[in-house]
């Protein structure tokens, strides 16, 4: 027979990688850091091309995706890091300027998930 697991008895199926994928969403980790981990300890480069989904849309279904996206999140997260610096070095006009950029691209980002009815 010539199937996945029939060459590769190590490789793990579709239903163990999304049992997987929800125990490390459980633990609080981020899509990304799930397919990471995946990749470097199960040998699973890429989730799609077993599962036919994305980890996003997996955890989605079962609805254990966060509320707010995650490369969203990270940007708000670099933005408040860049505030609190200047809060400190209040002379830094680099850190001025990174932080405009970054919030316009916070900006971008949330009108582009409003048209998408991710957001609010």
């Amino acid at each position: 027979s010539s199937g996945i697991n029939a060459e590769w008895p190590l490789r793990p199926g579709s239903e163990e990688i999304k049992e997987t994928i929800y125990k490390l969403s459980k633990k609080g980790l981020t899509p990304s850091q799930i397919g990471v981990i995946l990749r470097d300890s199960h040998g699973v480069a890429q989730v799609k091309a077993i599962t036919g989904t994305k980890i996003l849309r997996i955890l989605k279904a079962k609805g254990l995706s966060s509320k707010i996206p995650e490369d969203l999140y990270h940007l708000i997260k670099k933005a408040v890091a860049i505030r609190k610096h200047l809060e400190k070095n209040r002379q830094d006009k680099d850190s001025k300027y990174r932080l405009i950029l970054v919030e316009s691209r916070i900006h971008k980002l949330a009108r582009y998930y409003k048209t998408k009815t991710v957001l609010p």
